[in-house]
């Protein structure tokens, strides 16, 4: 029979705040936040871990700036330098802007919850820049692919009304067609709708700002294929309705052109606003010019539209990456 003085003896588990380097109280406090993000807050499991690993890098970061683990005294006394001193030091790790600015407003929303106690403060957060967000190019789909999304024969064998996907392909067209934005296209009245002899519609944009955007034939005739079949009357309403005849929803559209994304095996970038990345981006390729383009998305400044510049020059990048018997 074993010797139970030989038996090893069991560890107890960790807390959940031993892994703060933190005083005891504020080690408890971050433990705390992030139960309340989870419970209160309903905040994902892979927010919660983020904001884990942020806020116990800052708190070790601390111990070592402040050569003790930092307690309420040090948190109610930490000034912009200390602030840019841990930015600085995660940005010497690797960290890039987006990380940055996550880091950032994980620390902000841990001190925001100790100053309800009184035990840290947040006005210095107001003398500290953050970090500028990266401006990602906008993913356009290839001209291929848009023609298949607005295609509603690509929806052929889906168990919906043909009216309901006419309607999605209307909507789809003129996000492509005419570069809107969905809400955009979705604020047309079906008094003013593009159809038949007229080729533009007037749209109140960001900023409660009008334009005209120019509308082709096939958009046009996308608009008449679902009217035709429309089973309600739309003299006095939106131009499209719901399945119960009430306004769309941006939602529909999206699930909409989800589905096609499965159907026709397309990245989760293929989304409705993808079709307006794609209206700039194959419109500057085929020559279009950036003033006209941006009269064409409602953009204020041309800086907005240049954007579309990076796009095309990393799409010809690609292909002579791919076609040049000398690039690779």
């Amino acid at each position: 029979m074993r010797d139970s003085s030989l038996r090893t003896p069991r560890q107890k588990p960790l807390s959940e705040a031993s892994r703060f380097s933190a005083a005891p109280p504020v080690a408890e406090e971050a433990a705390s936040w992030l139960r309340y993000l989870a419970g209160e807050r309903r905040a994902s499991r892979h927010t919660v871990e983020a904001y884990g690993r942020d806020l116990a890098a800052f708190l070790s970061f601390l111990t070592d700036h402040f050569g003790e683990r930092p307690g309420a005294a040090q948190l109610k006394s930490l000034q912009p330098a200390d602030l840019r001193a841990y930015l600085a030091k995660r940005r010497r790790d690797g960290l890039e802007s987006r990380s940055l600015l996550r880091a950032l407003a994980a620390v902000r929303n841990f001190l925001r919850f100790l100053e309800k106690k009184g035990l840290a403060r947040t006005d210095v957060f107001g003398a500290v820049r953050a970090p500028k967000r990266p401006h990602s190019l906008p993913k356009a789909l290839t001209v291929t692919d848009a023609r298949d999304i607005v295609d509603p024969e690509q929806r052929a064998g889906e168990a919906r009304e043909p009216w309901v996907i006419a309607r999605d392909a209307a909507v789809l067209a003129l996000l492509y067609g005419a570069g809107l934005r969905i809400s955009e296209a979705l604020s047309i009245a079906r008094a003013d709708a593009p159809v038949g002899a007229v080729d533009r519609v007037t749209i109140l944009g960001k900023g409660g700002k009008s334009r005209t955007a120019p509308v082709i034939a096939p958009v046009r005739e996308a608009i008449d294929a679902y009217l035709a079949i429309c089973p309600y009357d739309l003299t006095d309403g939106p131009l499209f309705v719901g399945a119960r005849g009430g306004p769309l929803s941006p939602r529909i559209v999206q699930l909409a052109v989800q589905r096609l994304r499965g159907a026709l095996g397309l990245p989760d970038s293929a989304t409705p606003h993808a079709l307006r990345h794609s209206f700039a981006t194959h419109l500057l390729g085929r020559g279009g010019d950036l003033r006209t383009i941006q009269e064409l998305l409602g953009h204020a400044s041309l800086s907005t539209t240049q954007i579309y510049t990076a796009v095309d020059k990393a799409r010809l990048l690609d292909a002579y990456k791919s076609a040049h018997p000398r690039a690779k």
